[in-house]
Formats: structure tokens, sequence, C-alpha cells
């Protein structure tokens, strides 16, 4: 196994200066989100062992959980060959969406254009962010 030193920036981020980052439930290897991250997110997830994101739609940093309490422990995190796309392996207490499910990927779209919602929310999101939720 090879050991070696990488800060934030050495990674490849867009024009916007992004990163994807997957996070995926370390236990069951479910995929639960895709977010962004800039390198101050990529810093600050590497210091406090919590997830940071960068909100495209809000213009801002933020803490995954930060209004629902559903924070993400990470316990391993990862970037691809090109550095350009991150992995994050974590324990996600409660639901990973904002919609209410355990991930966000609770759309199942078959070949005819069909879509299934799988899973049962684990909240109601107006209750948890209010009427501007969706």
């Amino acid at each position: 196994m090879q050991v070696k030193q990488i800060k934030p920036e050495e990674l490849k981020y867009n024009g916007d200066g992004l990163i994807p980052a997957i996070v995926q439930d370390v236990e069951t290897k479910e995929v639960l989100m895709l977010a962004y991250m800039n390198s101050e997110a990529v810093a600050k997830t590497l210091s406090t062992g919590e997830t940071w994101f960068w909100s495209r739609s809000r213009q801002k940093f933020w803490h995954k959980g930060e209004s629902s309490g559903n924070v993400q422990r990470v316990k391993e995190m990862y970037f691809d060959c090109d550095k350009d796309t991150l992995l994050l392996l974590v324990e996600q207490r409660g639901a990973a969406c904002h919609e209410g499910y355990y991930s966000c990927f609770h759309y199942a779209l078959a070949g005819d254009g069909t879509v299934t919602v799988k899973g049962e929310p684990l909240f109601n999101p107006e209750e948890v962010y209010g009427k501007e939720s969706k």
C-alpha cells in the first residue's frame, strides 16, 4: 500500500471551482446523494469528519444535516484516478434526501417512462425545512 499526502487544492475542480462528490452508505453501498464541494468544503469535511458541501442553487457553503439533524459521518473518502470526482463512504443518520427519503435516488425510471417511488419517507420535509423545501 502506498501512502502519500495530497492537499484539497490539488484536486481538479471545474470552472466554478467545484468537484462532484458521490455519497454512499458505508455498510450497504447504497448511493445516497450527489453533491458538489469546493476546496474549502473538502478541507472542512476532512477536518471535522462530517460532510460539508457547496450549494449551487443557494450559492452557499453548507453542513449536511445542519437543518434536519441528519448528519453524515465520513468513514472513508476517495478520489478517482483523474482527481476530478470524490467518493465518500458515510454513516448516514436519518434521511440523506431533503424530500425525506433515505437516498436521493428513490425515483426508479422504467423503459416506458414510468416512474416508481421506492421506499417511504423518513420525515416530512415541510416540518423540517418549512414550505420552501421543494
